[in-house]
């Protein structure tokens, strides 16, 4: 059955009080189904569900339920609940949580913690939040380049079960200086008795502690790796951030410029759990600097007062071109700001990509013009000339369209700014005012002669 249906059973257990089945139905399901499922429950019977589970089983579902999820959780349980629930997170799990938790649970949790771990829960908390430091975990398999390879083996398998990963072995020296990386395939299909330092590769990609979650996103994007080694300054080996994690971040990344491209402050709240108070007020600065900025249209208007008067059905054709340069700009501006995003698009691209989009704006700006001057000559009473105007100006609006929709995004990612922000909602708006004169400029030009 799908995850409707089990959900629906799950409820009908519950109203039942079959509890003996319904033990038996979640310890067999998919964690992350689970947690899914455990989403749409009240917190009580989430609750009850959670503490049926399997110790092992339960720890991974918790893994996989959303911030508030588990925030719900952790302020129902008990204190001893609690304490075993976080020893038995993988430490950059645990991090995530104290993060999210309220300053009250997260000193009470500290000041039970033992000194050794406290200190190191501290120094990851004191990371910066977007940070390769605040994402990273200590558990990872390292080895020395003495080791031979029946001697990591052995090793792997004594300690493997308390690494979140063990597909890829780090190899340290004494001071924890990172020397090179071994996978676990050749491992197993190496010489017993070779060591570690003949078969490690020396070459490693890493990152360091401060580096921005954004950078690290598009370092898995572009290598395809499982996890990346963290580095100090010193070239010492912090941590490893997994491939699981760093998912995470750009799903979060994502979201953020869904927000920002429709002109919406981001927020880390679900959408589900903000109230229409807090969704209005992420909504309305943004509405409000549009509406404002939309008044420049309107003084545009009022300055060909005297054009409009002697040829008023001009006025009837401002929705159609302001919509169609709003809508050429748009598509051009998501292009570009998914190429920016991905590493496609850079700095020095901006001449090919504008010359790119000039190309295209000629292309459909002309095709555009020409439908639209034979509609409006045969299949309206619309004077010749008037036609003229407004295909010209459909034409020009096209083309400038598609060039601001490339220049724009990529002058605000050279600024340092997100391109986001140069997307549908801010492109229309300005475009709207720059079409507007085009439109009453060619109108002059042609109607007044």
């Amino acid at each position: 059955m799908n995850l409707k249906q089990q959900e629906k059973y799950f409820h009908h257990l519950l109203e039942t009080k079959d509890l003996k089945t319904l033990k038996s139905e979640a310890k067999d399901m998919n964690e992350a189904d689970l947690a899914e499922i455990l989403e749409d429950f009240n917190s009580h019977d989430s609750l009850l569900i959670f503490r049926m589970l399997p110790k092992d089983l339960s720890i991974e579902v918790f893994t996989y339920m959303t911030p508030s999820q588990q925030i719900q959780l952790v302020q129902s349980v008990t204190d001893k609940e609690l304490q075993e629930l976080l020893d038995d997170l993988f430490l950059d799990d645990r991090v995530d949580l104290l993060e999210e938790m309220p300053a009250g649970l997260v000193t009470k949790f500290l000041s039970k913690a033992p000194a050794e771990e406290r200190k190191l829960l501290n120094q990851f908390l004191q990371y910066p939040e977007d940070s390769a430091g605040s994402l990273m975990t200590i558990e990872y398999v390292s080895l020395e380049p003495e080791m031979t390879v029946k001697e990591a083996m052995a090793y792997i398998k004594e300690n493997g079960m308390k690494k979140e990963t063990i597909y890829t072995c780090y190899v340290v020296d004494e001071r924890k200086k990172l020397l090179g990386f071994v996978s676990l395939r050749d491992l197993v299909i190496a010489d017993p008795y070779e060591k570690i330092e003949d078969i490690m590769l020396e070459d490693v990609v890493f990152v360091e502690t401060t580096e921005d979650q954004e950078e690290i996103g598009d370092m898995f994007t572009k290598y395809g790796y499982l996890a990346f080694p963290v580095v100090d300054r010193e070239h010492r080996l912090c941590g490893i951030i997994t491939f699981d994690d760093i998912m995470e971040v750009l799903e979060d990344e994502a979201t953020e410029d869904f927000h920002r491209m429709a002109a919406i402050n981001p927020s880390d709240e679900d959408y589900m759990d903000e109230t229409p108070m807090d969704l209005a007020k992420n909504r309305i600065p943004w509405l409000l600097i549009l509406m404002i900025s939309a008044t420049v249209t309107g003084s545009i208007i009022h300055h060909f007062d005297t054009l409009i008067g002697e040829f008023i059905i001009l006025t009837s054709f401002i929705p159609m071109i302001t919509g169609t340069g709003g809508n050429t700009g748009s598509q051009s501006s998501t292009m570009v700001i998914r190429g920016l995003a991905t590493g496609e698009i850079e700095w020095e691209d901006m001449l090919p990509v504008m010359w790119k989009e000039m190309r295209v704006g000629l292309i459909a700006g002309t095709f555009l013009a020409i439908v639209n001057f034979l509609r409006l000559v045969f299949l309206t009473s619309t004077s010749f000339t008037v036609a003229l105007t407004v295909s010209l100006t459909i034409l020009c609006t096209v083309i400038l369209s598609k060039l601001l929709g490339a220049f724009l995004p990529i002058t605000m990612a050279r600024l340092g700014l997100d391109p986001a922000l140069m997307a549908a909602s801010f492109i229309t708006t300005i475009i709207d005012s720059v079409v507007l004169i085009i439109y009453f400029s060619i109108a002059g030009m042609i109607l007044l002669r």
